[in-house]
């Protein structure tokens, strides 16, 4: 039966997720030099319209529809091809109090967001109808099937019981490996690492990190799937990390380097969204401070190595949400309490183990699975239509050379 106020909870939440995209753009695009700005939030904007329609079409189906699809809990089926059968009646296996169509498009916001996370990891240098094609293909091969693994009636995952709230890795684990093996597969950018530009507008770093972290309330409050005291659980769990990772992330830089950076804090902050991501509605209010301490200084060391190690990954989608979703999966599996919520599971502080084994379980799969599928998509993407901009056009700037225009003008 609907419940008009948990449609409209779901509703802004749907919004509020969507929102994030836009975030994403003004974060990623604050982060490059002003030559590749426009192309880089173009990125985040594409992936609303490409993965919308992909979503409608068949990502829905093969990501949510049970019973019909591959056996073992592989992957769902095509009974929902364009929404066919997906009514505003609820559908009682995800969601009793809600349209159906409404769960659809809520999970599709998450669909979006996914693949232009992975552009962090390989703008100023790949191409953009490059770039279309590989996210429409990865979405459909790589976050359709986990997505039904963890979140899908049947999905194999979900039946070992394996613990994701909200997108440890169905997204962020997900799309952070495919980042660090589009960013391999791409190679380093010209003049990596000698000459390795600042942010070029820090205001739009904040700009878009304050929209993340507003919309991050409707990606896990609302993945509660109905107003009341788990999305609530979650709501709180979401601030307290996100607020413990920025002020680990400052202390660390106040102690290491001397100063805090508007970047570093802000980041700090993405880094502990992720985190609690997969925990946010099993956990307290003080499991979510001490996952953001954590990831906060797991993040910020890989974020310091990765130059050393070579690793382009221009905007850290590998360092921040590859690692720390992670992080966030497996402390999933440390600090959850069926006192907070009964329909998860104790993890290893409340007595429970093997908790902490299903989750290691879940994130070596997502690994091994999104890693390989990636690589395989990029070197057929690549037969296709080349990959990597050429060299003059990657120093002339892809704002130009893709879009044909420019980010900002001289005034006369």
């Amino acid at each position: 039966m609907i419940d008009r106020g948990d449609t409209a909870f779901m509703l802004i939440s749907a919004a509020l997720v969507l929102f994030m995209t836009p975030g994403l753009a003004f974060f990623y695009g604050g982060l490059v030099r002003s030559k590749n700005v426009v192309n880089t939030m173009m990125m985040s904007f594409a992936a609303l319209g490409v993965i919308a329609v992909q979503w409608i079409l068949v990502g829905y189906s093969l990501a949510f529809q049970p019973g019909s699809g591959i056996p073992g809990g592989f992957l769902g089926g095509l009974h929902w091809f364009g929404l066919s059968g997906v009514g505003v009646q609820p559908n009682a296996d995800y969601a009793g109090t809600i349209p159906h169509l409404l769960f659809m498009v809520y999970q599709g916001m998450f669909a979006i967001i996914t693949p232009a996370l992975i552009s962090g990891a390989i703008v100023e240098r790949m191409r953009f109808r490059s770039y279309l094609v590989f996210i429409l293909l990865w979405s459909t091969l790589s976050y359709d099937p986990i997505a039904h693994w963890v979140w899908g009636v049947g999905g194999w995952l979900r039946s070992l019981g394996a613990l994701d709230f909200a997108g440890g890795t169905v997204v962020h684990i997900n799309a952070g490996v495919a980042a660090l093996v589009a960013s391999l597969t791409l190679g380093v950018r010209r003049g990596f690492p000698q000459r390795v530009a600042p942010p070029h507008n820090v205001t739009l770093v904040l700009l878009g990190g304050g929209m993340l972290w507003f919309g991050w309330f409707g990606f896990n409050a609302g993945s509660a799937l109905s107003a009341g005291e788990v999305a609530t659980v979650a709501f709180v769990s979401t601030n307290s990390a996100a607020a413990a990772g920025m002020l680990g992330w400052i202390l660390l830089e106040l102690n290491l380097k001397g100063k805090p950076t508007a970047v570093g804090a802000i980041t700090g902050a993405v880094a502990g969204l992720v985190a609690i991501t997969p925990a946010c509605g099993f956990v307290t209010p003080l499991g979510a401070i001490a996952i953001g301490l954590i990831v906060s200084g797991v993040c910020y060391w890989t974020l310091n190595q990765r130059i050393r190690w070579g690793l382009d990954d221009t905007l850290d989608a590998f360092s921040v949400h590859g690692v720390g979703g992670i992080v966030g999966a497996l402390l999933t599996g440390v600090f959850a309490t069926t006192e907070v919520n009964a329909a998860g599971a104790n993890g290893l502080l409340a007595g429970n183990p093997a908790l902490l084994g299903v989750q290691a379980l879940a994130v070596l799969v997502t690994i091994v699975f999104s890693g390989g599928v990636t690589w395989l998509l990029l070197k057929g993407v690549d037969l296709l239509t080349p990959l990597r901009a050429e060299h003059e056009h990657e120093h002339e700037g892809l704002d130009l050379v893709d879009h044909g225009e420019k980010g900002y003008h001289e005034l006369i």
